[in-house]
């Protein structure tokens, strides 16, 4: 999402850390940036399963 700092992912949702971005045709998809997204969602990941023990603080896991 938002903390990948990615500008193609320019679709920003409002409460959460997420982003996104839309196609019309596979041929739009750049398949660098899909990789490389792919493989930041592995390491940068926020932890809303404690969200409601933490009093709505979100915090940022990095593996």
């Amino acid at each position: 999402g938002k903390s990948f700092n990615e500008e193609f992912l320019n679709v920003h949702g409002g409460k959460f850390q997420d982003a996104s971005v839309f196609y019309n045709s596979v041929s739009e998809i750049n398949e660098e940036n899909l990789k490389r997204t792919l493989k930041k969602s592995e390491t940068i990941q926020w932890d809303y399963k404690n969200i409601v023990k933490r009093k709505g603080e979100l915090i940022l896991i990095q593996k």
